[in-house]
């Protein structure tokens, strides 16, 4: 399965909740007069001013958001209409919400596949894929062994080395868009991440 298979981007102007002016898609604020406006249906690409790709660079996400939160944010909105201050306060949400995804590769990757109709691990159903589901039990049976911190912490090393592998392979995989072998590499490193998560858990129960 290819990109092509992408929702469009939004690209009807929006009307201003305030003067009725026309707003362009995922603007904040309205070029005639300048009333904050309503998060809108914008993907959280656009919410941050990029296109829809895996490879982001962090420093770039995170001073986008700075920017924009500093514009956003409903202090800035504390003497206005309670019209206004509700809907700085959906942008701030929605700004954090796309933050959040696009900074972290896991969510980053599901969001993209998300947005191309596929659901990952989030929706519920048995992973048919037998490798994959071995690997996974060979991973816990690993970390259930595990009698002492040091055990654990090798545990970790290798599935932190699987992890930036895994997020390498996505970055091949979106580049060549083929979303089914983004799809199988996105499960498997939710497997790495919640076996990192849980060892974390673990060792304080060896230590």
């Amino acid at each position: 399965m290819r990109l092509r298979g992408v929702l469009p981007r939004l690209t009807t102007p929006n009307a201003c909740w305030s003067c009725r002016g026309p707003v362009p898609a995922a603007e904040p604020f309205c070029p005639t007069c300048k009333a904050v406006q309503p998060p809108g249906q914008a993907d959280h690409f656009s919410r941050l001013g990029f296109a829809r790709t895996f490879d982001l660079d962090p420093k770039l996400v995170e001073r986008r958001y700075f920017e924009l939160q500093r514009k956003l944010h409903p202090d800035r909105f504390a003497t206005r209409s309670p019209k206004e201050r509700a809907v700085s306060q959906a942008q701030a949400t929605s700004l954090n919400e796309a933050y959040e995804t696009l900074m972290d590769p896991l969510r980053r990757a599901a969001y993209l596949l998300k947005l191309s109709g596929i659901e990952t691990i989030g929706d519920g159903k048995t992973v048919a894929d037998p490798a994959l589901l071995m690997e996974a039990m060979e991973m816990r049976e690993a970390l259930a062994e595990a009698r002492t911190p040091a055990e654990v912490d090798s545990v970790v090393s290798g599935a932190r080395r699987d992890a930036e592998a895994a997020t390498a392979q996505l970055s091949r995989d979106f580049a060549s868009e083929d979303l089914e072998a983004a799809k199988k590499t996105t499960l498997r490193l939710t497997y790495l991440d919640k076996l990192i998560d849980d060892a974390r858990a673990r060792r304080l129960n060896v230590a």
